[in-house]
């Protein structure tokens, strides 16, 4: 099921930055409150396109074959519904020598394609979330996935610091990158404020983590997609 595929700069985490090409897969039920993507939620196929034309697309969106990235996102592309397709196509990108990240929720530990990728995106989730990441999916990865992962988190205030951190002090000494995201909600401006505040509690708590803004929200907008 797949809600769109598009050429992008990495506007988050370690890999800010970075061009890539983006697969979004479509359906999710996770229900985070404070989701931008919403859209990706029902279970249904919008480009109704078979495996073969998928990597026909990756193929023109990365100027031929130039840019050798692609994010698998979603949505969630690591639900049941999707594993199965996300798995073949990790699986022939990786054929193809193509560099594979994924976009995971922190809800799901998913070997079959986590083995078969380069890195992988892990959401530790907030109370502003509504949903809860177990800390110990965060210890499984970094015994089996050194060096191969991130940790994201989107602070929206300071319950949500002291959350994270929290959990931070629970793991004991990590080498990991854990990125703590601003929330830069949808129809907001860039929140200067609550981006420095997050900065100052990083730095009074010992600078456990890298504050990172979503580069294309401060480019783009919160609403404009596929960027």
């Amino acid at each position: 099921m797949m809600n769109s595929i598009y050429l992008a700069t990495e506007g988050e985490g370690v890999h800010l930055g970075t061009p890539q090409v983006f697969v979004r897969f479509q359906g999710c039920n996770i229900g985070c409150l404070n989701c931008d993507s919403k859209d990706t939620w029902e279970f249904e196929d919008r480009l109704g396109l078979s495996m073969d034309e998928i990597l026909v697309q990756i193929h023109e969106k990365s100027n031929s074959g130039r840019i050798r990235r692609v994010s698998i996102t979603g949505g969630d592309p690591l639900h049941p519904k999707n594993v199965p397709a996300v798995s073949k196509l990790a699986r022939e990108l990786k054929a193809r020598r193509y560099f594979v990240n994924i976009e995971a929720s922190g809800t799901r530990l998913v070997h079959e394609v986590f083995d078969s990728i380069d890195f992988i995106s892990f959401d530790f989730k907030t109370p502003s979330t509504g949903v809860e990441t177990p800390l110990e999916s965060v210890k499984k990865l970094s015994e089996q996935y050194e060096g191969r992962f991130q940790i994201k988190s989107v602070i929206e205030n300071e319950k949500d610091f002291d959350y994270v951190l929290g959990a931070a002090e629970k793991l004991g000494e990590f080498s990991f990158p854990w990125v703590l995201t601003p929330a830069f909600n949808l129809g907001e401006l860039l929140p200067f404020e609550r981006f420095n505040k997050i900065i100052k509690w990083n730095e009074k708590s010992g600078g456990l983590f890298r504050v990172i803004i979503q580069q294309h929200k401060v480019i783009h907008g919160a609403d404009k997609k596929q960027v």
